[in-house]
């Protein structure tokens, strides 16, 4: 997962920030990708949106291609 740093030796996987939950970062992210063209991304940030939306978990796939776009 995609490790933000907070201060000291802590770290937050994606989509464990209260201030940007996985949702909000599915949005960054579909924005890149819609720039891209990347059609497996924008498939999974859509699945991520819909989850946060419903007030579910996104499944650990797709967080894993979120995660992989900034790799």
């Amino acid at each position: 997962m995609l490790q933000a740093p907070l201060t000291g030796n802590e770290t937050m996987a994606l989509g464990q920030d209260l201030e940007r939950p996985a949702g909000e970062t599915a949005w960054t992210v579909l924005d890149a990708a819609n720039d891209l063209g990347d059609t497996i991304t924008i498939d999974a940030c859509r699945r991520v949106i819909d989850a946060d939306l419903r007030g579910e978990t996104p499944a650990r796939s797709d967080v894993a291609v979120l995660t992989a776009f900034f790799a």
